[in-house]
C-alpha cells in the first residue's frame, strides 16, 4: 500500500505556514480510490522500473557515471541510505546505483523516497507518478510528523533513501542536517549506509527541468555504520542524541580546505542540533572508504582511479 495512505486525521487545508504569510499550502497527499490501492503493487513495480531504466540511459549513456562501494549496500530490509542532496534526480540516482537491475527481480529493493510536496505533487499526473515511485508526501514547510510516522512504518519492511539536509544544495556544499533522520534512526534502528553524490548539481541545477548531458557524476557508498555508542548517549529534549566531540570533526577540512566547498562524504555536521545522531553517522563509514582532507572533487578522484573513467577493479557498477 502506498506510504501516503493513512487512517489518521490530517490537518485542515485552511492551515497556513507561518513562514509564508498569506500563502495557502496543501496539508495532505492526494486521496486515492480503492482501485488505485488494489493495483498499486503492480503499477508501482512497472512505473518505477521503467522510469529507472530511462534514467539509466541518462546517467550511464548520456553522462559519465562512476559507482563505488555498491557491495556495501547489500539487500537487507530496514536499510537506510543517507545521502547529500544536489538535484531532484538524486533519489533515482541513488536507488539505481544501489539496486538496478536487481530491482526487476526483487521489487522490495525499490527504495522509499520522502518527497517535497511542492516539487513532486504540484499537478495530478506528477502526483500519480510520485505515488507509484514510492514517494512519501512531505508537507511544504517541512516539520511533517505525519510523513515521519509513515517513514517509521515502511522502513522496517524495505529500503529508504533519505537526505538529512532536507533540501537541495545551491552550490554543491553539504548543509546542516535536520532532526528527522535522527528520529527515524532512533525509532527503527536501521542498517545505515552513507552515500556521497558529486556532479549532479551540474546535470540538473535548481531551476532547470531537463538534465544536461556529457557530465561526470560519482556515487560512493560507505560501509554500514555502527552507531550503538550514539544510541547510548544522553538524549536531548528533542529525543535525539547529543553529538560526540569528534563525530563530525573531519568535516571541516573537506569543505573548507583550500577554499573548496563542494560535497565530500565527511562534510555533514552540526553541533548541538536535534538531528545530531544522523549527522554524527555520516563521517564514520565514509572516512574509512574515502579518506580525509582531500579537496579534490569526488568525481575527479574516482575517475582518476582508472585511466578511461571506468570503475576500478574490485568495485561494482550497475552496468555490470
Amino acid at each position: 500500500m502506498p506510504a501516503n495512505s493513512s487512517s489518521h486525521k490530517r490537518p485542515s487545508s485552511t492551515d497556513r505556514d507561518a513562514g509564508t504569510p498569506g500563502r495557502r499550502l496543501a496539508q495532505h497527499a492526494p486521496r486515492r480510490g480503492k482501485l488505485f490501492y488494489l493495483l498499486w503493487s503492480v503499477t508501482s513495480y512497472v512505473v518505477t522500473n521503467v522510469t529507472v531504466t530511462l534514467f539509466w540511459l541518462v546517467f550511464f549513456v548520456f553522462n559519465r557515471t562512476v559507482v563505488i562501494g555498491r557491495r556495501n549496500v547489500g539487500e537487507e530490509r530496514n536499510t537506510l541510505l543517507l545521502s547529500n542532496h544536489q538535484s531532484m534526480l538524486d533519489s533515482f540516482l541513488v536507488g539505481l546505483a544501489a539496486f538496478y537491475p536487481k530491482s526487476w527481480l526483487k521489487p522490495q529493493l525499490i527504495p522509499w523516497n520522502p518527497a517535497a510536496a511542492e516539487n513532486f505533487y504540484k499537478n495530478p499526473l506528477l502526483a500519480w507518478l510520485a505515488d507509484n515511485w514510492k514517494c512519501i508526501w512531505v508537507r511544504e514547510g517541512r516539520r511533517d510528523l505525519h510523513a515521519l510516522h509513515r517513514m517509521i512504518q515502511v522502513l522496517p519492511g524495505g529500503v529508504m533513501t533519505l537526505f538529512p539536509e532536507g533540501t537541495r544544495s545551491r552550490d554543491g556544499a553539504v548543509g546542516p542536517g535536520r532532526p528527522g533522520a535522527g528520529l527515524l534512526i532512533l525509532a527503527t534502528r536501521p542498517r545505515v549506509i552513507s552515500v556521497a553524490i558529486d556532479g549532479m548539481q551540474a546535470v540538473l541545477p535548481i531551476g532547470r527541468y531537463l538534465p544536461r548531458v556529457f557530465k561526470r557524476i560519482a556515487v560512493s557508498f560507505g560501509s554500514p555504520v555502527d552507531y550503538t555508542d550514539l544510541l547510548a548517549m544522553p538524549r536531548t529534549r528533542f529525543g535525539s542524541s547529543t553529538p560526540s566531540s569528534g563525530a563530525g570533526a573531519t568535516s571541516r577540512p573537506w569543505t573548507r580546505h583550500a577554499g573548496d566547498r563542494r560535497v565530500g562524504p565527511n562534510a555533514l555536521k552540526r553541533r548541538g542540533s536535534p538531528g545530531a545522531l544522523a549527522v554524527g553517522l555520516w563521517p564514520r563509514s565514509t572516512e574509512r572508504s574515502h579518506g580525509r582532507c582531500d579537496p579534490t572533487p569526488l568525481a575527479d578522484r574516482l575517475a582518476s582511479r582508472d585511466g578511461d573513467g571506468r570503475v576500478a577493479q574490485g568495485e561494482t557498477s550497475p552496468r555490470s
